[in-house]
């Protein structure tokens, strides 16, 4: 059936855009009309004119990628819906009206097209894997398998707000401590470059001999206030270099998570979040009806660590030929002894998928938890290291007048 865009005017006289599908030009007005809009310009939409939204659409993507909370709130709407009664297409179109997100409103009418011309809700989704990742689009397709798409829906928008809770969390602990750290180190370099040269410059009008530690804040001094762009750009290509090696290089990769996971401070943290990640991840996938092999495989790649994931892969391997989850588990360094015997209780009591969601619960509180004791002491920490060399620039200055008092008297 051909499928039209169109602008239009509401019974408000507000303008808006869309797309409805109809045998013909006259159909789609006459069936906008019965919704009580009233067409200004409407055409069809061909092939190419298809091929070009997505052109334009994948652009957008690098710059506009849909988020986790935008991507719940669209998927406890649909749920809403469908679990009210109304067919998938109708409430895919009802989506398309109300987003505002260009990106997804854009995908989700490009699918509500794929769906109507007889294509399963997961074929149309995993056409659009830059919006739903696999995790995503088999929760869907176990869905739409056992019949209960609207169910497994709510459990995937559940997710998703728990995931993007845990997020606002850890980023709301640091943005303090890090908006210190620049605030603290802008303050530093103004003093160091501007305040401290200004001041001994007196000193050496007067030909005074300066102690040692004023000359070593002199020469930092200067040095930085010569040299200070040479630094930036040996930070900017620090950075730019370890993003190279983490990104586009296995080694670098693997030695990247590797830290991640062994670093003395975060790298329990880390481990904590990743045990979490999982647990969530393929409880969710196990209630919605996959099979444990192809959960395991999803939340191999949720995990994002290539280290951890190896240990999974593995354990997926044992339990393809025929060990219990808990056991291969227990044989790594990765995951708690805790949470490994919550697993083994779970599967000797047919309830695994509960107990996963224990296991995610109590560590997302750990998580949050360690959080704010890490914040806690990097906040005086940082006081203390700024106050440090804040009073090291006091006494470098304040030494040369304490002479020259000395030499009045």
């Amino acid at each position: 059936m051909p499928v039209y865009e169109y602008i239009a005017l509401d019974s408000g006289g507000r303008r808006q855009k869309g797309i409805v599908d109809a045998g013909s030009i006259v159909a789609a007005r006459q069936k906008l009309r019965e919704t009580e809009v009233f067409p200004v310009e409407i055409a069809e939409t061909d092939d190419r004119k298809r091929k070009e939204t997505a052109d334009r659409s994948g652009a957008v993507h690098l710059f506009r990628k849909v988020g986790l909370r935008d991507l719940a709130a669209m998927t406890r709407q649909l749920a809403t819906l469908i679990g009210a009664g109304l067919p998938l297409v109708p409430s895919i179109a009802a989506l398309v009206a109300q987003i505002q997100h260009p990106v997804l409103k854009t995908t989700l009418a490009r699918i509500k097209d794929e769906v109507n011309e007889g294509n399963s809700l997961t074929q149309s989704m995993s056409h659009f894997p830059e919006v739903f990742p696999p995790f995503y689009i088999n929760m869907v397709s176990a869905g739409e398998a056992s019949g209960t798409i609207d169910l497994v829906l709510d459990r995937l928008a559940d997710f998703n707000e728990s995931q993007q809770a845990l997020r606002t969390k850890i980023r709301s602990a640091l943005a303090y401590p890090i908006f210190m750290f620049f605030i603290g180190s802008g303050v530093l370099f103004f003093l160091v470059t501007f305040v401290v040269p200004n001041i001994t410059n007196i000193f050496r009008e007067m030909h005074q001999t300066l102690p040692g530690i004023t000359v070593f804040l002199l020469v930092v001094s200067g040095f930085l206030k010569t040299f200070w762009w040479i630094i930036a750009l040996i930070l900017v290509a620090a950075i730019v270099g370890l993003r190279y090696a983490v990104r586009k290089t296995e080694q670098g990769r693997h030695r990247w998570d590797r830290l991640k996971i062994t670093a003395p401070v975060f790298g329990p943290l880390n481990r904590k979040i990743a045990v979490a990640r999982f647990s969530r991840t393929l409880g969710t996938l196990l209630q919605s009806g996959v099979p444990l092999l192809a959960a395991l495989e999803i939340a191999k790649n949720v995990v994002n660590n290539l280290i951890v994931a190896e240990q999974i892969r593995l354990a997926a391997k044992d339990v393809e030929e025929g060990q219990s989850l808990s056991v291969p588990l227990s044989r790594n360094d990765f995951f708690p002894p805790i949470a490994v015997e919550m697993i083994a209780v779970g599967e000797q009591s047919g309830n695994m998928e509960a107990m996963l969601f224990r296991i995610a619960d109590a560590y997302e509180k750990e998580v949050e938890a360690n959080i704010l004791l890490v914040t806690s002491l990097l906040e005086p920490a940082m006081i203390l290291v700024m106050g440090v060399v804040v009073g090291f620039i006091v006494v470098s200055i304040l030494l040369p007048i304490f002479e020259m008092n000395q030499l009045v008297r």
